[in-house]
């Protein structure tokens, strides 16, 4: 990736989005609404197809159908109108502006480009329906003012989230030339992402899943393989130890897709322990000192472990680091000396 030059604006001081980049070589032959829309995280598919219909987003200076198949090396520029606080996506309210609240942050990093955070299990990472305050990013604009100017209102500086259960290593811009140079490397697959998980039963093999993820039709809140309006995705999961009931595994995703790892887990038939939205959480009863372990936990054993990218700043390698979560360590130990 380039850093040569001044990056483009993503939102002006009028709210207009601007951004131009050029298709990379993992992009070729992939639709131009699916493209654009992985270069701006913030706006919906939908919200993005429909800029394309518009007129807003022009492959090699010219108007294109959302559908187009683009080609590696060609130039996209989107020009889309706004005015700066109106929500364009997401649920009504999700992206007005945030009050700055005293939410506990475990900065692992910071510097005048980014933030590196150590998550903990429980905190939402931006609002949404029912969690309007109290968020992680609540807590970023209030101890950096300035990242409540980069990118849109309700998620300001993410450039990625991890669900509300889970912990670990989180990244947040704190310029919008940062934020930009991060999204274009998520895009572009150009960021390592490591996880740790406690899956249900015995996971013999390393596995390479690569299924599509999508919305599941009969549950709203659900993702699942090949659900609706699938999206490539890739995960690979690997066996670290044999416990009671449980393995304990390492994850790399090699996409970035809602609940990937957690769907991914439970396609292979080893869901995340704890997770109940994709597999049974813990036994109900029994199980032995292993059972009653696993109950104690009451989120999904998932953790992000590491990150890895180049600094958006400097260029250089970096990689990021959070700690097993406490809870996280505690249920291990519990597991490793215990009879199922």
């Amino acid at each position: 990736m380039s850093f040569d030059g001044a990056p483009p604006e993503s939102l002006d001081a009028a709210g207009e989005t601007n951004l131009e980049f050029e298709i990379g070589a993992a992009e070729d032959g992939r639709r131009l609404d699916l493209i654009a829309s992985e270069r701006l995280p913030d706006i919906s598919r939908s919200e993005v197809a429909r800029w394309v219909e518009a007129g807003f987003v022009l492959l090699e200076g010219r108007v294109r159908r959302p559908g187009h198949r683009c080609r590696t090396g060609q130039r996209v520029l989107v020009r889309a109108p706004g005015d700066g606080r109106t929500p364009l996506f997401g649920a009504p309210g999700e992206d007005d502006p945030l009050s700055p609240e005293p939410v506990p942050l475990d900065v692992l990093h910071e510097d005048p480009w980014l933030v590196v955070i150590d998550k903990p299990a429980g905190l939402v990472v931006h609002p949404g329906p029912g969690h309007r305050e109290g968020t992680l990013a609540n807590g970023l604009i209030r101890r950096y003012p300035e990242i409540a100017r980069v990118g849109p209102p309700g998620r300001p500086g993410l450039v990625h989230r991890l669900d509300r259960g889970t912990s670990g290593v989180l990244v947040a811009a704190r310029t919008e030339p940062a934020r930009l140079r991060l999204a274009q490397a998520f895009a572009e697959r150009q960021v390592e992402k490591q996880y740790l998980a406690l899956v249900m039963g015995r996971f013999g093999e390393h596995r390479r899943i690569d299924e599509p993820i999508g919305r599941d039709p009969k549950h709203g809140q659900r993702y699942r393989c090949r659900g609706r309006h699938a999206r490539e995705a890739e995960t690979e999961a690997w066996p670290l130890e044999e416990l009671p009931l449980t393995t304990f595994v390492g994850i790399r995703l090699h996409t970035g897709r809602t609940h990937q790892a957690r769907v991914h887990l439970a396609h292979t038939g080893h869901p995340i322990a704890g997770d109940v939205m994709y597999g049974p959480g813990a036994p109900r009863r029994g199980g032995g000192q292993a059972g009653a372990a696993l109950r104690r936990l009451e989120r999904p054993a998932l953790h992000a472990a590491e990150i890895a990218f180049r600094h958006p700043g400097s260029g250089n390698p970096v990689r990021f680091a959070a700690p097993l979560a406490e809870d996280f360590q505690e249920t291990l130990a519990a597991l490793r000396s215990a009879t199922a």
